[in-house]
């Protein structure tokens, strides 16, 4: 079966193609199917191939294998070839088991748009790019992939473009990500003029031999591209946006595809890493100002998607941690962990907004748990997870991170502490005020801004429309079937990932430099897991303290304007890189193009007419006078002939 590798990008690429000939003539939903059958063969081929490596011995689990030539020019020769080892086969399942419950809950959510199969065959594309990126044995191959969803991340997120927020967040997403882009492309160079090949087999095979300084060049090159990818600081700014996308692109891109493809670079290349401990510091850093950054934000925002993009955000922070911290497996575990109950808390958050009439201000939600059992009890679970709640799964991922920070850096592991109990604050505020409390949608009035809302047609907003929220005489209702079952697959997945926890680790092991292992006692990790313990719990009675049965004023205490603006970045950014960029673009439109490039092409043209308009004068139509003109020409030729000749 792991011949079959091919298989595994090639399917979701035939839906595309397919899609792409035939979508609008299949139509809603077969399109939809044909989409999610792809992805799900997709499925079925990578537990093939997982299977038939767990057959090998640990470090036999390695196989490449070659397609064909694609770029064969001076030293550079480049082949389309797949390199299959546990941490491919790993991103391969969950991209496509998660990546399939996404499609499926897409044929409900979508159903109705005007461009339903438009739709998929940016799905299927998306997917095609995201393993083609992790399945890939070479750098350039990794970036073909890394371009794709880049792309697709533009398509999808600006789908419903004909709201301005929506295709202002697409050029958003597209422009950050090609700032950190830029570092992985002088990775490349300077890996290729080292190594004389961009293949991570004679790679990372020969990392050993890299000078420190060299390693940490390419280390930090890389680390710019997966900050891109991967939304840390400083580069975070347009995944918070891209919630202007479906909800399900948000799930897709938040859990199982793009934001993760950071982290998978750094864990490829960790043989490099190793010998980079500046650059390990520096990722464990920044990944940890991130977490919390992100969660402060998160505690006092009111739109249900973009509470779980901060969210996003903060939780790939703690990933960066566990990067620079040297555990890496704890990296993966987290990843895995974090694809299941994000995905499930943002499919959970488009089944409230499909039932609430795309209605996405949760001050205009509560005590929802009656009105979608379903939606709101997989929600629940999403919410402990990602809490760290024992036993569920987030605990088990995210006390291996803090347990290695520990062991690094005690100043981060205490930000990464303090970050867990936002967490919880911040998820436990969610799920009351959306799920618990007082029936606030009943009493909502008309004309509120909804900037932030989220409309498809079958919600009764119109194709690309903007829906109104819930309001007046209106009661909420459960997802169909398509969306629901999702849900409890994801519910399941998050409330039982922790078993994977020793078995992750030796399955992984072969691909790492070296194993990692915790070197604190016994005592000391029962402690450190008591307080992370502590911390989640602390978070979620202070949340159900203030938010259950609060004042309001307290309530509102706690919602600052800095937070609710973001720490005012965006603004930032507005005032150092939008505004010199506009004034320069107006400078160059108005002075240099029109004045002096359209000025002197014009001058020219101006000179010419008025030129012609004088020579004009001379013609004047007579016969008598140009016969004139002829004699005195002669008289003065044949004068000049005889002065000439005396």
């Amino acid at each position: 079966m792991v011949h079959a590798v091919w298989l595994i990008p090639a399917l979701p690429l035939a839906g595309f193609l397919i899609l792409l000939a035939t979508g609008r003539r299949l139509g809603d939903p077969r399109a939809g199917y044909l989409a999610t059958a792809m992805i799900a063969g997709s499925f079925v081929v990578a537990v093939g191939v997982f299977f038939d490596l767990m057959g090998l011995h640990g470090e036999e689990r390695h196989f490449e294998q070659e397609l064909f030539s694609w770029i064969s020019v001076g030293g550079l020769d480049v082949h389309v070839g797949f390199l299959v080892d546990p941490l491919s086969v790993t991103m391969a399942l969950f991209v496509t088991g998660v990546g399939a419950l996404i499609h499926l809950y897409s044929i409900g959510y979508m159903h109705g748009d005007e461009r339903y199969p438009t739709f998929f065959v940016y799905l299927n594309l998306f997917a095609f790019s995201m393993l083609m990126l992790v399945l890939s044995d070479s750098f350039l191959l990794t970036f073909l992939g890394w371009e794709g969803v880049g792309a697709c991340s533009y398509f999808l997120i600006a789908f419903w473009f004909e709201r301005p927020t929506a295709a202002t967040a697409g050029k958003k997403a597209f422009v950050t990500n090609r700032i950190g882009d830029f570092g992985f492309m002088l990775a490349m160079f300077l890996i290729f003029s080292t190594f004389g090949s961009l293949n991570y087999g004679p790679v990372l095979e020969g990392a050993h031999e890299l000078t420190k300084g060299t390693a940490t060049a390419i280390a930090l090159l890389l680390f710019v591209g997966a900050v891109g990818k991967s939304a840390q600081l400083p580069l975070y700014v347009w995944l918070p946006d891209a919630m202007e996308g479906p909800t399900p692109v948000s799930a897709l891109i938040h859990a199982a595809t793009m934001v993760t493809a950071g982290v998978f670079l750094m864990v490829r290349v960790n043989p490099i890493l190793e010998l980079a401990p500046g650059a390990l510091t520096l990722i464990a850093t920044i990944g940890a100002l991130t977490a919390f950054f992100a969660a402060t934000i998160a505690c006092a925002q009111n739109d249900i998607k973009r509470v779980l993009a901060y969210s996003t955000v903060s939780q790939l922070g703690y990933m960066f941690l566990a990067v620079g911290s040297g555990a890496y497996i704890a990296a993966i575990f987290h990843m895995v962990t974090h694809a299941f109950f994000k995905a499930l808390l943002f499919l959970g958050a488009g089944s409230v907004i499909h039932g609430m009439h795309d209605e996405q201000d949760m001050k205009r939600m509560g005590a929802l748990r009656k009105w979608m059992p379903i939606t709101s009890g997989t929600f629940i679970v999403g919410w402990l997870a990602i809490a760290g709640v024992p036993p569920l799964s987030g605990f088990w991922s995210k006390d291996d991170i803090l347990l290695s920070a520990w062991e690094n850096n005690k100043l981060l592991w205490f930000i990464g502490l303090v970050t867990a109990l936002m967490t919880a604050y911040y998820m436990t505020r969610q799920v009351i005020l959306v799920f618990f409390g007082a029936e606030r949608w009943s009493h909502a009035t008309e004309g509120t801004s909804h900037d932030d809302a989220e409309a498809t047609p079958d919600h009764g907003a119109g194709a690309g429309g903007h829906g109104t929220g819930a309001h007046g005489d209106f009661k909420p209702h459960e997802s169909p079937g398509t969306m629901a079952f999702p849900l409890v697959m994801l519910a399941a997945l998050a409330l039982v990932a922790g078993i994977l926890k020793s078995p992750l680790e030796r399955w992984l092991e072969p691909v790492l430099a070296h194993p990692h292992e915790f070197s604190s006692t016994s005592g000391t990790k029962l402690a450190l897991m008591g307080l992370a313990t502590a911390a989640a719990l602390g978070g979620l009675l202070m949340a159900r303290a203030i938010w259950l049965r609060g004042q309001r004023a307290r309530q509102e205490s706690l919602e600052p304007e800095v937070l609710r603006h973001a720490w005012y970045v965006d603004e930032l950014y507005q005032r150092i890189v939008e505004a010199p960029s506009r004034a320069l673009a107006n400078f160059s439109a108005f002075v240099i193009d029109a004045k002096v490039i359209d000025g002197t092409v014009n001058g020219v043209g101006a000179l010419v007419r008025a030129g012609g308009s004088r020579l004009r004068t001379v013609q004047s139509g007579f016969v008598r006078n140009y016969a004139l003109a002829v004699a005195v020409g002669a008289v003065a030729i044949l004068a000049y002939a005889v002065a000439r000749a005396g």
